[in-house]
């Protein structure tokens, strides 16, 4: 994982009452059998934010795989932040990953789950992968600014 993309998801803790859940897609690159989350994006103006939801905007998820595809970088899931210490997944993001997962075109194995929770560093952190069955949980440690560990092999999105 990037220092970029942690300081992203930092960026969008909710860490006030006021603060509303933020999401995006999560991009990465592949170095042998690893892959490197380089790129957090969202949330974008035309979201649907609430303080308990999160509801993103589609086609400019859609423009944003394009876009990074174009560019070397891979769709590897996505993340979203929850107004909890240490978050965990809801029905509401098990459904949409699974969903995600089976509506994408994709050569991997699964797809990244990031939930960021309110509490600092790899506490206030939820890393799962679903393999369009179930999640796994990934990250129980640190998470470190290189690769967490990732079971997906090299593909396309």
């Amino acid at each position: 994982m990037s220092r970029k993309a942690l300081d992203h998801f930092d960026r969008h803790r909710q860490t006030r009452f006021w603060h509303l859940e933020a999401g995006g897609l999560l991009f990465a690159r592949f170095d042998g059998a690893r892959t490197i989350v380089d790129l957090a994006t969202g949330p974008r103006p035309t979201d649907r934010r609430g303080r308990c939801s999160y509801r993103p905007d589609r086609m400019a998820e859609q423009r944003e795989i394009d876009e990074n595809h174009a560019t070397g970088l891979h769709f590897v899931g996505t993340w979203h932040t929850h107004p909890e210490d240490r978050p965990s997944p809801s029905p509401v993001d098990m459904a949409s990953i699974a969903d995600i997962f089976r509506r994408s075109r994709h050569a991997l194995n699964g797809f990244a789950m990031v939930i960021v929770g309110r509490d600092p560093g790899p506490e206030g952190m939820y890393v799962g992968l679903w393999d369009g069955a179930v999640i796994h949980k990934l990250a129980e440690g640190p998470i470190e600014d290189d690769p967490v560990a990732d079971q997906t092999r090299p593909g396309s999105s």
